[in-house]
């Protein structure tokens, strides 16, 4: 049977489990009066209301077979692979894994009908056990499901009684569900950060931390061709890179255009222009970062490089630093206009109408009233935006170049980290090489680049939050 429609039919079973659990407790516990305990047929009042009878008859149908559907999907591909080799045409199949495994797959995907014929003649022989075994896997595990919320919805209908505290056993439901969920996303971290911290502990092992960290020769390649790992992993040239892209150029552009912008959208602009400025200036965060990297590949990289040249400097890149950094600006103005928008409408009005009451004027009481006021949640903002942007990849892939150089030059080409990171794991690659678990220490670098700058950030917003709160 189809996964789709089993899963559908079992929704029906829950949705039809709900209704009747529902309209079995409306039954048992008429319209109560007064608060009492017993309604006026004598008859014992519900506990829970009967809405929350039906959602545990729900649960006990969806819950055991969507459960057991999930641990079937994983289990029954093994079965019915066994159960395929048990046929006699299975005895044709080499020996080598390899081979048998590719021959398994030509006739499981054109048993499944994901594919139209098999390359191997002997995948052929496979196909109609293959499906057979399919098949049967299927119906019986359908069964099986449908047993189990047949019988889920059996063992929660006997239990409805007025004085079943279903309400209590919801809750725990769903704060069980809340917890797995917490858990989940910590458990993620954790995951994140041991492999991060493993494999750079190899590279480590390899490699002198000290060179990694303050050594300026950036050169893997050299070092995966077999000349030593002296003076080859620097990463210097990279972390100057992410700082010149990402915290300098970047910022140059985004900090007064988006300050400048959230002024107007606040103190200036009328209420109809703000409706439809904001959400305009919005959409430049949904904007696909490959889409920003086109547009400074191929439209400011080029410019910048004719103008550089109009101007004199010969050695101009037709990837540099300045075109990555300008359009990654221009990328990251909504953070910074968002957090500074936020940031002056939190001030109190009263400190508006005292400095306007004082005679000072609408610019100067945004400069020296708004501004100052404002200022620790504007810096979190910025804070947040130059964690954004050294985590960027696609636009400095195609706009800045992979040279690692250590050069002021903004016409130059440059790298970052994450664009490094990128490089050494395209492609046939040598996991236990020092090249390859080069990326773990650049990432785990990364990382605590950015969790310290997300840490000071929420806490310079948290600050001043508790200050007009």
């Amino acid at each position: 049977m189809n996964g789709v429609a089993i899963v559908t039919l079992i929704l029906g079973l829950g949705l039809v489990a709900w209704l009747s659990a529902r309209a079995k407790a409306v039954r048992l516990a008429p319209a109560p009066s007064g608060g009492a305990s017993r309604n006026r047929s004598g008859r014992p009042l519900l506990h829970s209301l009967p809405v929350y009878h039906g959602w545990y008859a729900a649960l006990w149908v969806l819950a055991p077979a969507l459960l057991f559907l999930v641990i079937w999907a994983n289990v029954m591909p093994g079965l019915v692979t066994e159960r395929a080799l048990q046929d006699s045409a299975a005895a044709a199949l080499p020996i080598d894994a390899m081979s048998r495994s590719a021959i398994l797959t030509e006739a499981r995907n054109v048993a499944l009908g994901n594919a139209q014929a098999a390359f191997d003649p002997r995948a052929n022989a496979l196909i109609e056990p293959y499906r057979s075994a399919h098949r049967f896997y299927s119906l019986g595990g359908a069964l099986a499901a449908l047993m189990l919320a047949f019988a889920g919805g059996a063992f929660a209908f006997t239990r409805i009684r007025p004085d079943f505290r279903a309400r209590t056993k919801v809750e725990r439901v769903v704060m069980s569900a809340l917890l797995v969920a917490s858990l989940i996303a910590i458990v993620t971290t954790v995951g994140i950060v041991g492999s991060l911290l493993w494999e750079s502990l190899r590279f480590f092992a390899m490699v002198n931390p000290f060179d990694f960290l303050f050594g300026l020769k950036w050169s893997p390649q050299s070092a995966a061709m077999g000349y030593g790992n002296e003076d080859a992993f620097g990463a210097v040239p990279l972390f100057w890179g992410t700082i010149f892209i990402g915290a300098i150029i970047a910022m140059f552009v985004a900090i007064p255009l988006g300050l400048m912008s959230a002024i107007y959208l606040t103190q200036y602009a009328r209420p109809a222009a703000r409706a439809w400025l904001k959400p305009m200036l919005e959409v430049l965060a949904g904007v696909p970062t490959v889409v920003y990297g086109y547009f400074a590949a191929l439209t400011i990289a080029p410019n910048l490089r004719d103008f550089a040249a109009w101007v004199g400097i010969s050695n101009a890149s037709s990837e540099s630093a300045l075109a990555a950094g300008l359009v990654m600006g221009v990328m990251i103005i909504p953070f910074v206009s968002s957090m500074a928008d936020d940031s002056i409408n939190s001030v109190p009005q009263s400190m508006r109408d005292g400095s306007l009451a004082m005679g000072a004027t609408t610019s100067e009481t945004i400069k020296q009233v708004l501004i100052p006021a404002a200022l620790p949640g504007v810096v979190g903002g910025v804070l947040l935006a130059v964690s954004r942007a050294i985590g960027e990849t696609m636009i400095v892939v195609m706009a800045a170049g992979l040279a690692a150089n250590l050069t002021l030059n903004p016409f130059a080409s440059v790298t970052t980290v994450t664009t490094q990171i990128v490089q050494l794991l395209t492609g046939d690659q040598e996991f236990e090489s020092a090249k390859t678990l080069a990326a773990f220490a650049l990432g785990l670098v990364l990382f605590v680049v950015t969790l310290l700058l997300n840490i000071v950030a929420l806490h310079v917003v948290k600050r001043y939050r508790e200050a007009y709160e």
